[in-house]
């Protein structure tokens, strides 16, 4: 698939285009670390393939018949990884795809999957639009993401900028285009988000900051700068962001390093201070702690890696990790004990598929008019996450010690 070939061969490819943007020599030493593809990037791969099927067949590839469209799905749902909530996700995106196809007085101008190229820019950069669509003055690029992590935005989304400057470099003699408008359809955590912007701006920001960064970037030059977008996300799609050298990186282990030398600072030990923490120093210490946490859980991985690959890291070995008991062959076991007089009630325990399986059973219709009306999506675990990330922050329900031991009604955070 051509999302692949971006990953394998783009070196200043649109899905890493924050960290080579403001970190320019990383893309360069992203080369001497190989490639891995993780499930999930295996998981959100498939899920745009089915995408893709679901577009060609909805806009651009209209005499494909019944048969060859259920035949090439077919195919797609015996690949690993394959769930059936892909299919209710996937619908979602083609629904937002088809909101925007659908709200102009005729036909717009849609490209799936197209190769956008945006070397102009940048030396031979290119990369993938899930769909771009175009109609009158107006442009607009699309882009899936199948992670449930971090929610991604569309405001200023350098990875959805370099497709526009690609698909403008592609279409801007075919169409009139002035306006611009980047979407992002997160469905797994129900974030769709879109943003605007004029040609010219874009234009101006593809002259004044891609194109400088860029060339630094192409010749391994500039200075390292350990941020945020080096860790990226394991559980989404896009590598937007990740890179491959962050557990090996010396300028991302001297930042971290830093943190230890100024808790220690002279001037701060010589000065009195309380003996408690403020809240703003536990604020600022935070957001520092979360990147060395995750620098070192990814310093764990690529050192496992390493030596199961057959490598040394000297000072540490490979040991068994926790696991539990499990029966060889559960049926059989089963089955001795029922002959050997236990009654097989008291050897299984009734309980109803999983949700998931449910619907793999189930036709779409009674998934929509049966199923659908009694699934619920309780309130996750409260989770600490800095002030600018995209999710909404949590009501609180704040609950009394008389409370929690002796009921009573909850209130709000700042009722009484």
């Amino acid at each position: 698939m051509e999302k692949k070939k971006e990953r394998d061969h783009a070196v200043l490819s649109a899905s890493s285009a924050k960290k080579w943007l403001y970190c320019t020599p990383s893309a360069r030493l992203e080369e001497s670390v190989p490639e891995e593809e993780s499930a999930y990037a295996r998981e959100g791969t498939l899920a745009h393939s089915i995408c893709e099927l679901k577009l060609r067949r909805l806009f651009t590839d209209k005499n494909m018949t019944e048969r060859t469209y259920k035949g090439r799905m077919k195919k797609l749902q015996q690949e690993e990884g394959y769930s059936p909530e892909m299919e209710g996700f996937t619908d979602g995106y083609v629904d937002f795809v088809s909101g925007i196809a659908f709200s102009f007085p005729a036909a717009p101008f849609i490209a799936v999957e197209k190769k956008l190229d945006y070397s102009p820019w940048a030396p031979e950069g290119f990369g993938t639009g899930d769909c771009v669509i175009i109609y009158g003055k107006e442009l607009h690029v699309i882009d899936f993401k199948y992670g449930k992590g971090v929610p991604v935005k569309a405001e200023g989304n350098c990875q959805l900028a370099l497709y526009a400057l690609g698909a403008y470099h592609e279409y801007g003699v075919l169409f009139p285009i002035e306006d611009i408008h980047l979407h992002i359809v997160q469905p797994r955590i129900a974030n769709n988000s879109s943003w605007s912007t004029g040609l010219k701006e874009l234009l101006a920001w593809g002259e004044a900051v891609v194109k400088p960064a860029a060339e630094k970037a192409w010749k391994g030059e500039g200075e390292f700068r350990p941020a945020d977008y080096c860790r990226g996300d394991k559980e989404n799609y896009c590598r937007s962001g990740f890179c491959k050298a962050y557990g090996r990186c010396r300028a991302t282990m001297e930042q971290n390093m830093a943190l230890f030398d100024s808790a220690w600072d002279a001037e701060k030990n010589q000065r009195k201070v309380p003996p408690l923490l403020s809240w703003e120093e536990v604020g600022s210490l935070l957001k520092k702690a979360m990147f060395l946490k995750s620098w070192v859980e990814n310093l764990e991985k690529v050192s496992l890696n390493r030596i199961l690959s057959g490598g040394d890291v000297p000072g540490w070995k490979i040991i068994d990790g926790r696991s539990n008991r499990k029966l060889s062959d559960a049926d059989a076991a089963l089955a001795e004990l029922e002959k050997a007089g236990y009654e097989e009630a008291a050897l299984y325990e009734r309980k109803p598929l999983a949700l998931g399986e449910l619907e793999k059973m189930l036709s779409s219709e009674d998934r929509q008019a049966i199923l659908s009306k009694y699934i619920v999506k309780p309130q996750g675990k409260p989770t600490l996450a800095p002030e600018d990330d995209a999710r909404p922050a949590m009501t609180l329900q704040r609950v009394s010690a008389q409370e929690a031991f002796g009921g009573g009604n909850t209130y709000s955070e700042g009722g009484k």
